[in-house]
């Protein structure tokens, strides 16, 4: 049987902005200001990886209390912003439909715990559903290990699992994996981004998918 594996931020949850935001702040707070569309581009990276990008945009090598001291920033800045969180449309319906009919699913994350529980919360993710964070795996997104994990835990194959993100990170880290990949428009790329970056279907967002699950041939 085929399996789903979905990306969080702007995937199932509306957070992606608030990332921007507490980024950007973090930066400006550490006197490195970098404009919202780069950091927006960027969303989807590890912490780590994410504050190496930062340093080719500044031309400077990060010490390591800095990018230690940045991530801390934006993790509280994170948290402030967006105390709650909110569902984007058709992720908890969908979700509860996959359980429902017994097609495995599960959650692969860059981002870490405590931070993604409040999201994992809203949308109802018990303990049933497998969930791989950014501290379970040697590497993050672009690289597979996040959708490898996943994949292992809910019992299906690469080839046969869809990879469920918004942003090219996801698509690219599935094809590294030899994972079909679904694109969602909710995060804020655009359509024709996603497809080159090897979407095998793109939806506005997980309510459109919901409705197409016959499209993936995952329904049993």
């Amino acid at each position: 049987m085929r399996g789903l594996i979905f990306d969080l931020d702007g995937t199932l949850v509306d957070t992606v902005y608030a990332h921007v935001f507490a980024w950007q702040r973090a930066l400006a707070e550490a006197e490195m200001p970098i404009d919202g569309w780069r950091i927006h581009r960027r969303i989807g990276m590890s912490g780590g990886l994410f504050t190496r990008a930062v340093a080719r945009e500044l031309g400077r090598p990060l010490r390591a209390d800095e990018a230690e001291a940045i991530q801390t920033r934006h993790g509280a800045l994170y948290r402030e912003l967006l105390p709650e969180r909110r569902p984007l449309p058709g992720a908890v319906e969908l979700l509860a439909e996959l359980r429902e009919i017994g097609v495995p699913h599960g959650i692969a994350t860059s981002g870490r715990r405590p931070e993604i529980d409040s999201s994992l919360e809203s949308l109802g993710v018990s303990t049933e559903t497998p969930v791989v964070a950014r501290g379970d795996v040697l590497r993050a997104k672009p690289e597979p290990d996040l959708f490898l994990t996943c994949g292992e835990r809910i019992g299906v194959a690469p080839e046969d699992a869809y990879v469920v993100g918004d942003a090219v990170w996801d698509l690219l880290a599935a094809r590294r994996g030899r994972m079909l990949s679904v694109g969602l428009l909710s995060g804020g790329y655009g359509e024709d981004e996603l497809t080159r970056a090897g979407a095998f279907r793109v939806y506005r967002d997980a309510e459109e998918l919901r409705s197409s699950l016959d499209e993936l041939g995952v329904l049993p």
